[in-house]
Parts: structure tokens; sequence; C-alpha cells
């Protein structure tokens, strides 16, 4: 939910699988008139909510907030939810954001997820080719994620009319990735025991293709640790001699990371920030931190970094005459897939097909393209072949991105649909990636992808044996030799105080810019954007 930087939203996140040979097709399924009948009912269903996806798109895009301080976001969806009958459980995981949404009754029971956290400093305005925030340094959504829920909110309520009218068993739920970008709630999800009575779960993650895969991923599992150094203040001109400076142990625990990187695998990523230097330069720092993320193809090897981490910031201590603590602010298994709900969905992906795009949104995507000085290739026009493996070599693996929708696909059989609701241009978590956010080009994406995965669930609900098969697979294939250990431990919490205090300076200017469908027809309308702009304004000539 990854082989070129340039490559589509979801390849950059690491959720995709590898780019092997094509599969052949799964065996047709014999004629059944009455699930064909299902199939387009709900089909017609979702084309009806056409306005609706426009609506809750631009509105999640507009409320635009980060990891964990989502609660715009998730009052406005669970409101959805509730009128449309859903029952609602709130505060999931002990995570204040995170809720799941339960309608019908008995198996299969099919959860429906995607995530709904943005970008630190990725405000932009939608629609217009080049980088224009909306507010200068607010976060906004430069990874998509407003585009998700939405999806799966369609896909459901189609699902629904079809289950009421034609009286067919089986239950729905919903949940939102909270912070994914910090890689910060899944794991705790699947330790609260939200996915125990799963049998499917389908996920969404925006793409500039319609998509799914199976089998090993590409990217890698992580770990986020935050290194905390405890020293002794002093007068920094005065008396530095007296005091012990956390800020040096930050440093040289960095400088030792970098100097050891030449000698990691190919396949790890790791980079890191300083959340907390000091105070001002002429006091020794007492405290300072230091944020890592971890990241490798496999629990055994994510655990073997970590550890090097923590004798690299003991090392630090010893230098500075310091101590240090630890705390883990979020973790992500690497991902595997299920064969037969990719199968299934692939399917459904060839009789959907992609959207017709506009002469404008083929504009504003070449627009983009020639911003950024990557190909001008339009949107995609093809629907690429199913793809995947049960298990890729780690000598072919190259590092990647993260998501922590790989804990739940290790727990209950899992895919995740890519959709094309954005232009091939950005590199993945940038202002750039959240130019079509708001636009045609990611209603259109929206409105397929929604139709793909009702579609999927229409066949999970009436062909009992898919999710049998799927069961199979996750049985005596996926886990049949690796089983699922979380990397969190019982002593970590969900970090719901990160994030806070940037949506404390930022929100209050952002309220002013949330979207009001009962005014404006679409977000664009409501900020003056005529769609698209691809030229840039004319710089006034120096006088």
């Amino acid at each position: 939910m990854r082989v070129a930087r340039l490559m589509t939203i979801a390849c950059a996140i690491g959720i995709t699988v590898s780019a092997t040979a094509a599969q052949p097709p799964a065996p047709a399924s014999p004629p059944n008139p009455r699930l064909d009948q299902y199939k387009r009912d709900v089909g017609l269903e979702v084309d009806a909510q056409q306005e609706n996806i426009q609506k809750w798109n631009d509105s999640v895009f507009s409320f635009a907030e980060p990891g964990f301080q989502e609660f715009e976001t998730s009052k406005y969806l669970t409101g959805i939810l509730k009128q449309n009958g859903f029952s609602i459980q709130e505060n999931l995981a002990g995570i204040p954001t995170a809720w799941m949404a339960t309608w019908g009754s008995g198996k299969p029971v099919i959860a429906l997820g995607s995530d709904i956290d943005d970008i630190p400093q990725a405000s932009q305005k939608p629609g217009v080719a080049w980088h224009e925030p909306i507010i200068d340094g607010a976060p906004g959504h430069g990874e998509g994620h407003n585009s998700g829920m939405p999806l799966q909110i369609a896909a459901a309520l189609a699902v629904k009319k079809v289950m009421e009218q034609q009286h067919l068993q089986g239950t729905l739920k919903l949940w939102p990735g909270v912070a994914e970008e910090l890689l910060g709630t899944k794991a705790f999800y699947v330790r609260a025991g939200a996915f125990k009575d799963v049998d499917i779960c389908i996920f969404a993650h925006v793409g500039s293709n319609l998509q799914v895969g199976w089998g090993d991923s590409n990217g890698d599992g992580m770990v986020s640790v935050e290194y905390t150094f405890k020293g002794e203040s002093a007068h920094a001109a005065g008396a530095p001699w007296r005091g012990r400076s956390a800020l040096d142990a930050v440093e040289l625990m960095d400088i030792g990371w970098n100097f050891r990187r030449e000698h990691l695998r190919i396949q790890q990523r790791s980079h890191y920030v300083i959340p907390n230097g000091g105070d001002q330069p002429n006091v020794v720092p007492p405290n300072a931190s230091v944020w890592y993320y971890f990241r490798e193809t496999s629990y055994d090897e994510i655990k073997k970094m970590w550890e090097i981490g923590n004798n690299m910031a003991k090392a630090a201590t010893m230098m500075t005459d310091t101590e240090y603590t630890m705390r883990v602010l979020g973790s992500a298994w690497p991902g595997h897939f299920n064969k037969t709900v990719a199968e299934t969905m692939h399917a459904n992906i060839e009789k959907v097909g992609l959207p017709t795009w506009s002469e404008a949104d083929i504009a504003l995507a070449k627009a983009v393209q020639r911003e950024m000085k990557v190909p001008e290739t339009g949107l995609a026009t093809k629907i690429n072949p199913l793809r995947g493996r049960e298990a890729i070599p780690d000598e072919e693996k190259r590092g990647g991105g993260s998501d922590d929708i790989g804990d739940i696909s290790w727990n209950v059989p899992t895919v995740t649909i890519n959709y094309p609701s954005n232009i091939q241009a950005g590199p993945g978590h940038n202002w750039a990636n959240a130019i079509s956010m708001a636009t045609p080009i990611a209603h259109k994406g929206i409105q397929y992808g929604a139709k793909v995965v009702a579609l999927t669930v229409i066949d999970l609900l009436t062909r009992p044996e898919l999710v049998t098969q799927a069961w199979d697979y996750f049985n005596n294939v996926q886990t049949k030799n690796k089983k699922y250990v979380a990397l969190i431990r019982p002593e970590d919490k969900p970090a719901i105080w990160l994030n806070k205090e940037r949506m404390e300076k930022y929100r209050p200017e952002m309220k002013k810019y949330y979207y009001d469908p009962t005014k404006y027809k679409t977000y664009l309308e409501q900020l003056g954007i005529k769609y698209p702009t691809t030229e840039k304004p004319a710089k006034p000539s120096a006088q």
C-alpha cells in the first residue's frame, strides 16, 4: 500500500510486490448470472456516489492533518458511516483518532482500510502545477492519504446496498490507518485484537495506476526509535567544564552511525532527525534526542540494526559521561500479500479498466511532470499484468519504503489496491504529490478504485471457496515457515503526542481553508483555482 525513484507514490512507500514476470491468469469461475447481476448493481451504486466521492475527498484534503492529529478527519468520516448505519468503536487500541466501523452480521468478515494522515510542510494548492502552498510551512496531503477512506466508504456503501437488497450475509468493517507516515498504529491494532475475527483485509493506497500484486514485497520493514540523552547544564562560556552535553552524545551517535553505514547491508535504509538539540547556544544542553528509522528486509535484520543503534547510543554516553533512554515510536513488518484475493481483484480491475482522462487532466499531469523534470508521460492508459512471487531472494532486494499494513498482512489474508488518483511525477512525501489530490484526477481514480473493491467484496461474499483458498495460501504458503512476532514491545504505547505542537501552531489558520460543500461545488472552486493551472504567472519586470 518500488524499483525506481520516480515510480508511483505506492511504490515510494514500499507496499507493492516485486516487478517479476507476469503471472498466468487464474482459472475463470463458472458462469454465474446472479453474481454478474450483483456486480452490475454494485458498480452502478458506486457510480451513483460520484458527487459524494468528490465531496468526501476534497473535505479530507482540506483538513490536512498529520499523524495522531487526525481529529477533524476521523470526526468527518465516522459521521458519514454513522449516518449510514455503521456502529463505531472509537479510541481503537487507545488511539484517540483511531476507530473501527462495523455493519452486517455473520461471515465472512471483510475489513476495508486506508491511511488518513499527511506530510509536514507539504501544503499545496490543488490543480496548480508548481509549488504554491495554501499555508506556507503547514502540513498537506503530499502522500495522497485524503483519498483512500473516501474510496473504501464508497465501496462499502455500494456493497451494503446490494447486501440489503439481496439479503446477503456478511460483515463489513472499515478502519483508518492513523499515523502511517510514523508507522505508528497498525502493530498496536493487531496487539489490541482488532483483526482477530477478520477473514479478509482489503487495503487501499493511492498510486498512478489501477493495480494489485501478491506475495513477498520489495520494500523494507522497520522500527522507529527515539534515543534521549541526559547530561548536565552549565554556562557554555563561563563554566563549560561543569556541563555534560547531551547534544554531544547525539552528534557522536550520529557520527558513529554514519561511519557504520558503509558496512551495513545494501538492503538497509536508515535516517534520522534531531527533534531536540538543546535550548540555546549559551546553555550546555542537559537533554537532547535523536529519532531513527531502522529499515531492513526481515524481522531478524531489523532487530540487528536496532541493536547496533543501541550500542551506538551506549558508546556515545561513555564518551560524554551522559545517560540515555530509548522509546519505540512505531514499527512495520515487511508485507506479504495474498495470492487468491489478488487474482480475484485483478480480474475485476480488468473488468473495470481505467478512467477516461480529459484534456485538462492530461495537461495538468504533463505540466507537473515538466515541473519535476521527469518524462512527460501523462496519465495511465494501460492496465499492467498481475505480478507476484511467493518469495523474493534477499540478494535481489535493494531496500525501500515501509508500510505498517505489513503487520496486518501477517495476521489475516490481505491485499493492497493502488488506484490512479496521483501523477507519476513527485518523489513521494512531497508537495508535488498533493497537486492532483483534490482534482478530477483524484475523483476519477477513487471512483474506479471503489468499483474494483466493491466487485471484489461481492466475490468474497458470494463465493466462500475464495475465502477458504485465501486462508490456505496464508497458512500453508505465507506463514508455513515464518511467523509474526511484533517489533513493538509489551511496554510500548502509541506515540499520540507526536505532531500536537505542529497542529496547535497551524490549525487556527488551516480552519479558514476547510472545504464548505454547501457553498462550493469543489474545493478548486472554493480556492478560486482554474483547472488546470499550468502556466506560471509572469514575474514583474524590474523597474
